[in-house]
């Protein structure tokens, strides 16, 4: 039998944690980072530590295979949104992404995933016809759309999408300079309750079992996986954000999606 794999979670009080613990804690040997503390994981392995402070971080890291980086500044989990200061992001979302990535290297991580955005490109929501697939009026569905996929440009509207673009760069250079693996995860429109809702979620939506999904196959890919980047969606009649590739390399099988 194969020895359990050993995942750090950071950020695991957030929505996205919260949605993917009840499959991560079956699966894999869960450890938590965070300020506050977690309920539900063994206090053995529940680390108070600060992204924002690199020395924090090495305590929690010994002996981790996986570090999956849920924490940010600005997401869903924020009370100002995507309207978070300044500040916030650049703590949380670009100096906390380099102190887990470079902790991660030197405490012998094998594989990071930070969770991107997909406001990363929300751009496309201001142009036809995908300003037609995430109107909340009943407007006519275009006959067709090109997808977008992880190679098309990025299109952020927000400071919060920059950050998260400089966090998947930032994992494709310790990709290609180090012997980690890195996989950036682009979360969709995932929220607290497991429902698509109006508007952007007809198109965006990912539920959480797909989430939880994706997000192992991310974590148990192949090492030849070295670097790559993936929509989590689910299959959605008025997808746009495409979850082709993630089929294509890894496996996945959608189980849900708005009709």
């Amino acid at each position: 039998m194969s020895r359990q794999l050993k995942v750090l979670v950071t950020g695991l009080n957030g929505v996205v944690g919260q949605a993917l613990y009840p499959a991560l804690k079956d699966r894999y040997e869960i450890s938590a980072l965070s300020r506050s503390g977690v309920n539900g994981v063994p206090p053995e392995r529940v680390f108070k530590a600060d992204i924002g402070d690199i020395d924090t971080l090495y305590p929690a890291m010994k002996g981790i295979d996986v570090v999956l980086n849920l924490a940010a500044g600005g997401g869903q989990s924020s009370a100002e949104g995507m309207d978070a200061g300044w500040d916030v992001m650049l703590r949380d979302n670009i100096v906390g992404a380099y102190n887990v990535l470079e902790a991660a290297k030197q405490s012998g991580v094998k594989r990071v995933i930070l969770a991107s955005s997909g406001a990363v490109a929300n751009g496309y929501e201001l142009e036809e016809p995908y300003k037609s697939l995430v109107s909340t009026e009943d407007v006519p569905l275009p006959t067709s759309w090109d997808m977008v996929n992880e190679f098309s440009e990025p299109k952020p509207v927000s400071l919060y999408g920059v950050t998260k673009l400089f966090g998947e760069d930032l994992g494709r250079y310790y990709a290609a300079t180090t012997d980690m693996s890195v996989i950036n995860l682009r979360i969709s429109y995932c929220l607290k309750e497991d429902v698509a809702g109006a508007g952007r979620g007809q198109a965006n939506w990912s539920s959480h079992r797909d989430l939880q999904q994706l997000t192992t196959l991310c974590i148990d890919a192949p090492s030849e996986i070295k670097f790559d980047i993936f929509w989590a969606t689910s299959d959605n009649k008025k997808l746009f954000r495409d979850n082709a590739h993630a089929k294509k390399v890894l496996g996945y099988k959608p189980q849900d999606g708005v009709k």
